[in-house]
């Protein structure tokens, strides 16, 4: 649905000492880079920008916004918040279950250095869909037993004369 999240920062430079660590340790990296203006991460296509406002006034934070980044283990997000942490992100809720939002939840909240709100969450991923399995082709099976069918009840299989393909 999401083809990339982007949030304004106020310094480039001092939000990518903040990202490096944080977003490294769910397994993200830098993947395009417009220094000084933006940074784009992901695991190979850029998916969350961090750049200065494009009207060029002060960032702001939005009010109730969070984005949630997908980890694979709960201690990448024991990583990640002890991550953002030590890179000067304020702590909004440590590592650990949040039954509030379903059963298996596990999260941490922080706050990076221009109060941008991130979250890492582990929740476990829907089963695949079975695979339908694909109709069977009963007419055809159905025509070629019936000869041999025939056959046994000792009857012999009608043959009927092609159609013409003349044109009237």
């Amino acid at each position: 649905m999401l083809h990339h999240v982007s949030v304004g920062v106020r310094d480039v430079e001092r939000a990518l000492r903040f990202y490096d660590p944080v977003l490294g340790a769910l397994g993200f990296k830098r993947v395009m880079e417009f220094l000084p203006f933006a940074v784009a991460y992901g695991e190979s296509a850029p998916a969350f920008w961090v750049q200065l406002p494009h009207d060029t006034q002060p960032a702001t934070v939005g009010n109730g916004v969070h984005i949630g980044f997908i980890a694979t283990s709960r201690d990448a997000i024991v990583a990640f918040h002890a991550a953002a942490l030590g890179a000067g992100g304020k702590d909004e809720g440590g590592p650990g279950p949040r039954p509030d939002y379903g059963p298996d939840y596990y999260g941490a909240f922080v706050r990076d250095p221009d109060g941008n709100k991130i979250e890492a969450v582990l929740t476990p991923r829907p089963a695949a869909p079975a695979k339908a399995k694909a109709p069977r082709k009963r007419a055809a099976a159905k025509r070629k037993r019936q000869p041999a069918a025939k056959k046994a009840r000792g009857k012999k299989p009608v043959r009927r004369p092609a159609k013409s393909k003349r044109r009237r």
